[in-house]
């Protein structure tokens, strides 16, 4: 199988992805950057502006925040299929949260520059994509 169709497959496993035809998945792929990591290597480090969008396409890893404290504390961990950065690849904010390769883990990575010009010229996954992170913080703050 090509790389560009196991990504079209990763991606169409992404909620936030849901909503997208195979061609507007294969546009994604297209402008997507393969990314290895090694176990215990920082993937994305907190308080860095975000770089893009993340989404595990195979091993594993987690977020660590730093409390004021000094402290740590895992906030989340992602497997494949699981996303990461999507506030990020919005606002270009900085990130809240470190994130590690708690094994060997392979990224797909989705540069922030790249998928505003893809948003920009496809109004149809604009609306897509914005429906799914409504609904995703929502679930959110359900839980808050």
């Amino acid at each position: 199988m090509a790389e560009a169709e196991k990504a079209v497959n990763v991606l169409a496993k992404v909620p936030l992805f849901k909503g997208l035809g195979k061609r507007q998945l294969e546009k994604l792929a297209r402008i997507m950057v393969d990314r290895t990591c090694d176990e215990g290597e920082v993937i994305v480090p907190q308080g860095q502006t975000g770089y893009g969008f993340f989404v595990i396409a195979s091993g594993a890893a987690k977020a660590v925040r730093e409390r004021s404290d000094g402290s740590e504390v895992v906030v989340n961990t992602f497997g494949p299929g699981d996303f990461f950065g999507e506030l990020s690849m919005l606002d270009d904010g900085p990130r809240t949260a470190t994130v590690l390769a708690t094994e060997p883990t392979r990224c797909l990575v989705l540069p922030r520059w790249n998928f505003l010009g893809v948003l920009r010229q496809d109004g149809e996954m604009t609306v897509s994509i914005m429906v799914e992170l409504a609904k995703r913080f929502r679930s959110a703050l359900d839980t808050v």
